[in-house]
């Protein structure tokens, strides 16, 4: 047999999953790393810890699956998007990896998303102005940690810290670029403009190679660790998003595909790049003539955790005795409560928020709160707001790219019977949920694939993905989100204008969090 491996990097884990040239399952790892949150707008991982868990999860499928060297034809990667981290002269790190969270950098991506020169920007890198961006962070840290910027030689992100430690090379492949705020969507290089707004030069980041690009001369101490040979290709891969995509087969045009992981987005592809004239979409390469075009949230399942952690340690509690996992519970506990929450609304903007209104200002909130409202509809109401949101991002894409003709769901959230309903009954359209259940995964493997030459086409991924289920709008059900959503659309506008004052408030007032908010 021979196997492919995808490894998928994402905010709180890396997935490691071996597959067959078949695109069959046949061995997975899930390997998690600490989120340090010492300050409430503060969104880092240690380097180290990340690079650990990537060698452990790899080593662990390698080792269960005993597979010989020679039958591993590959490694392929996909990255969470937006990470930064500063390193020395010696390739040594100066700051933890800095991720897309963090909103330390607010106050000048504002400025600049005010300017003139934002929106020149955007529309020469497809990339939103937003704290997320490490063109956001790089102006942050020029301008208030100028001694650690002024020592820094090279800003990379995690993939490319972790394949230098790997290989000696240091490579950007053309889809984690495009997340930077840095890279030209049209001359697929880094922008002069926006390299000069940062206040860096081309030789201080990495040389930049097509997402096919393949790296070898595995380290001999590595391989040893991870139990490969010394020659196996490790293909650089592609951001998260536009893999997730590839992963559910939505590659054709007019397939949508919707991914609630620990964030969010709504994305389709197309055969070039495309701008948003009201800067509210994103656009990210994948491959030649594949285009990722959507929008991404800061909030899914992370506030589903939030729920099951502040609102409901009863719940959790009972959970762990009944020997059942916390969040089945909560889901079914909320499945007892009728869509729309009786008229309960939550705004899920607990770590700012990305697409559609691009405010790291915003916060999170409940509206329409009764005597009559339970913790169960609490509950309810947060998982409809994640998705409420969602839904606006996909009113936004609309504009610029048409009314999806079918759309494909993944991530974490897929898992949940409850969530790909409601899903289906707040878009009013079939969502088909692929059997591929590690869909990013996948994605890097079918590209890994396709560079080696064992596939001919992006296309094939069709044959990998598996069956589909498909969910069909409930009527009953998508009156009442019919009634609601546009109550959501409006409260969301109006409240924006206060954002910025209570986040201004709770910054002046900040208390420090000493505690890491962990992995789990």
């Amino acid at each position: 047999m021979e196997y492919m491996l995808g490894v998928d990097i994402g905010t709180t884990s890396v997935k490691t999953v071996l597959y067959d040239t078949d695109g069959k399952v046949k061995g997975y790892s899930n390997n998690g790393y600490p989120l340090y949150q010492d300050t409430p707008d503060m969104n880092e991982e240690d380097p180290e810890e990340i690079f650990s868990a990537i060698t452990e999860g790899i080593g662990e499928v390698v080792r269960k699956a005993n597979i010989q060297s020679s039958e591993l034809k590959g490694v392929s990667f996909s990255c969470a998007m937006h990470s930064l981290i500063l390193l020395d002269e010696n390739y040594k790190p100066l700051t933890r990896a800095i991720l897309w969270g963090d909103n330390r950098s607010v106050k000048y991506a504002d400025e600049l998303k005010q300017s003139p020169t934002g929106m020149e920007l955007y529309q020469k890198t497809g990339v939103p102005i937003h704290p997320m961006t490490p063109l956001s962070k790089m102006i942050w840290l020029r301008n208030e940690h100028a001694d650690v910027f002024n020592k820094a030689r090279w800003f990379v992100g995690i993939k490319e810290y972790v394949l230098y430690k790997l290989f000696g090379e240091l490579k950007e492949d053309y889809s984690i670029a495009n997340a930077t705020g840095l890279f030209n969507i049209y001359n697929l290089d880094w922008d002069d403009q926006a390299l000069e707004v940062a206040g860096v030069t081309k030789d201080r980041l990495p040389e930049l190679v097509d997402t096919t690009y393949q790296l070898k001369g595995l380290h001999e101490e590595y391989a040893k660790v991870l139990g490969i040979d010394i020659d196996t290709p490790f293909i650089i891969g592609a951001s998260d998003g536009p893999l997730a995509n590839l992963g559910v087969n939505a590659t054709k045009p007019g397939v949508v595909a919707v991914t609630i992981g620990t964030s969010g987005a709504v994305r389709v592809i197309t055969d070039k790049p495309k701008t948003d004239p009201k800067a509210r979409v994103f656009c990210y390469y994948l491959a030649k003539d594949m285009w990722v075009i959507g929008g991404p949230v800061n909030n899914g399942g992370v506030v589903f955790r939030w729920v099951r952690d502040q609102l409901c340690a009863p719940e959790k509690v009972t959970a762990e005795q009944m020997q059942i996992d916390p969040y089945d519970l909560l889901t079914d506990i909320a499945s007892k409560i009728p869509a729309g929450s009786d008229g309960l609304i939550f705004f899920p903007f607990l770590g700012g928020e990305r697409a559609p209104i691009w405010d790291a200002n915003a916060r999170g909130s409940f509206f329409g709160l009764s005597r009559t409202h339970t913790r169960a509809h609490m509950i309810r109401a947060s998982l409809e707001g994640i998705i409420y949101n969602l839904y606006t991002v996909m009113l936004a894409l609309e504009e610029v790219v048409g009314k999806p003709s079918s759309i494909q769901a993944s991530g974490g959230f897929a898992r949940s019977e409850l969530w790909r309903q409601m899903l289906t009954d707040i878009f009013e359209q079939d969502v088909s949920i692929p059997e591929s259940f590690e869909s990013t995964a996948l994605g890097a493997a079918t590209l890994g694939m396709y560079s080696l030459g064992i596939i001919d086409s992006l296309s094939d991924v069709s044959k990998f993905v598996g069956n589909t289920v498909t969910h069909h709008p409930n009527p009953e059900n998508f009156e009442a989100y019919r009634d609601l959503i546009p109550i959501y659309i409006r409260l969301s506008r109006s409240l924006q204008p206060e954002y910025a004052n209570i986040a201004e408030f709770q910054r002046t007032h900040k208390t420090t969090n000493k505690n890491n908010v962990s992995h789990s």
